[in-house]
């Protein structure tokens, strides 16, 4: 289940709706804390290069925010699903691969079976984050509403969860979001 080698002293697992900012909190999280500590890994990497390698697809176009990715995005959660089912912690296992740092930052957990995959492999190292975002600020990032896309489990897997250990209000207020990170990268010092 876990990775071979030390294992981390943090996971913070981020979720949250199309556009609500899960990358750039992310981001924001490593630039600050650096890359020898803190690694973002990302679900959805490791499916889209599976997706790519089966349907002939180039990778890094999926990689990016473009609508050659949109084009591609519903067969792809389908896709995902599929390969979840079949084998829940499957994306889980091929992002931790290798990963030395002692904080890791799961920028796109979207699933129940996702943290409690990690859950059960890291225990109480693990922290799960909910990046919220109001519509109006997500459509001036972009969002649009996308029948099959908005309304799946990969949008909606989360929404009823409950009780995330940290909530990142992140609605356009630089200074709020900016108090949020202070007082979470505190907390990332004191498990250091």
């Amino acid at each position: 289940m876990a990775p071979v080698g030390g294992a981390p002293r943090l996971v913070l697992l981020f979720s949250g709706k199309r556009k609500s900012g899960k990358d750039f909190v992310t981001e924001a999280l490593q630039s600050r804390l650096g890359a020898d500590i803190c690694a973002v890994l990302r679900l959805s990497s490791p499916l889209k290069e599976q997706y790519a390698q089966e349907h002939g697809l180039n990778f890094q176009r999926l990689l990016d925010a473009s609508t050659y990715k949109e084009a591609y995005r519903r067969d792809m959660i389908r896709w995902g699903e599929e390969k979840r089912q079949a084998d829940p912690g499957f994306f889980c296992r091929k992002i931790v691969e290798g990963v030395s740092q002692p904080v890791w930052l799961v920028s796109d957990a979207r699933r129940v079976s996702d943290i409690q995959w990690f859950q059960e492999a890291y225990g109480a190292a693990t922290q799960t984050v909910r990046v919220v975002a109001s519509e109006q600020s997500r459509q001036q990032r972009g969002w649009v509403f996308t029948p099959g896309v908005d309304d799946a489990e990969s949008e909606c897997g989360l929404d009823n969860f409950g009780g995330f250990d940290w909530v990142i209000e992140n609605h356009g207020d630089e200074q709020r979001l900016e108090e949020q990170l202070e007082n979470l990268i505190e907390f990332v010092h004191s498990r250091l």
